[in-house]
């Protein structure tokens, strides 16, 4: 225990890398979260964790899903009438079930063809990993990849398994609902797209061999309802500058003397359900009309309203265009840091939200 505790806990670092096994590598080529490194794996790793926990990992929600799942179980049992029966079997449609309600969205029957097919594929592909062939192939993988051999069934069941799943993909493209999450295949598929989806306008309205310019603003409707949402959810000025009336005066029923400090909570504005359909999660689609169109929002007033409103609100707003197109035609941005996955709040926030401390890798594209 010593020893194993002091490597993988109390110097993680130096062990954190996931080792190499030719025959997974071959399949999921450094992909995914149990078997990628780096970047990569802390990306994937991130972000299966939050989506997890927000599906409930640790509370009720998944507690329930379990609960019914062990009836399930059960009717299975009783259905047995105390005659002797292999455990393993229904132990493991069962947690395969769970895994399949969180991933999926759904459970399936316990006679489905389709669920048992693919269970069967996998209890195959995990006895060919551990067989004579499949540990030749993972000694000598240059040579057996190419032989043929019982090992080749290793990689046809990965096919099998990987048409299953693209099957399932297909099916929540069809029925996703951004706003709506139904399971972590469609948090992935949300997730893709939103980091995506900036490259791919940048790459198609500005290209790779010229620095974006305020002209490309215009064609690029989803940039902009990023950056308005940036601005609208970080609410860098929760408070506002105070402002003074210049006179007595009766606002909504108040009675406000001349000379009376101010202070418009434009945090309110920001959060206002009337206003925003999500007021309390990031979404670019608060500024994109049903055509993907950016569409304006008065409600959003980072640089405040009216008279005195900031006068550096044209310059800010060409900075954060031409500074965001501009990283993002280079890079892909890659976060580090986990607090984020705990908690979003500033560092300090009064007239000012000031962020909390954090890091991120700007990877060459």
């Amino acid at each position: 225990y010593d020893t194993v505790k002091e490597a993988l806990v109390d110097n993680a670092d130096f062990f954190n890398d996931r080792g190499s096994v030719p025959a997974v590598k071959m399949i999921f080529k450094d992909y995914g979260v149990i078997f990628s490194n780096g970047e990569r794996w802390k990306t994937m790793r991130r972000f299966s964790l939050t989506t997890l926990r927000n599906f409930g990992m640790g509370k009720r929600s998944i507690e329930e899903r379990i609960k019914e799942e062990s009836q399930y179980l059960l009717e299975e049992f009783r259905k047995k009438k105390g005659s002797p029966c292999d455990p393993n079997y229904l132990l493991t449609l069962a947690v395969s079930n769970m895994i399949c309600s969180i991933v999926f969205g759904e459970r399936f029957d316990y006679a489905d063809k389709k669920f048992l097919g693919l269970l069967e594929t996998f209890k195959e592909l995990f006895n060919l990993v551990n067989s004579t062939a499949g540990q030749l192939l993972n000694n000598f993988p240059n040579v057996f990849r190419h032989l043929p051999g019982p090992h080749q069934k290793i990689f046809q069941n990965f096919a099998k398994i990987k048409s299953f799943i693209l099957e399932k993909v297909k099916e929540h493209e069809k029925t996703l609902d951004k706003d709506c999450p139904r399971d972590f295949l469609d948090c992935f598929l949300i997730k893709i797209e939103e980091v995506t989806k900036l490259h791919e306008e940048i790459d198609r309205v500005v290209g790779r061999d010229r620095i974006p310019n305020m002209d490309d603003k215009l064609k690029m409707p989803y940039t902009q309802a990023v950056i308005h949402e940036v601005q609208r959810f970080c609410d860098i000025a929760p408070f506002n500058v105070p402002h003074m009336t210049t006179k007595d005066t009766l606002f909504r029923g108040y009675s406000i003397p001349k000379g009376t400090n101010v202070y418009f909570l434009l945090c309110t504005v920001h959060r206002d359900p009337t206003q925003f359909a999500t007021p309390y999660k990031f979404n670019p689609n608060h500024f994109l009309d049903d055509n993907g169109k950016f569409k304006k929002n008065d409600a959003n007033m980072p640089f405040s309203a009216g008279k005195r409103m900031c006068p550096g609100d044209g310059v800010a707003r060409m900075e954060m265009f031409i500074f965001l197109t501009t990283i993002l035609q280079n890079f892909t941005l890659s976060c580090n840091m986990e607090i984020f996955d705990a908690d979003l709040a500033p560092k300090l926030s009064g007239f000012l939200n000031t962020p909390i401390q954090y890091e991120l890798s700007f990877i060459p594209r």
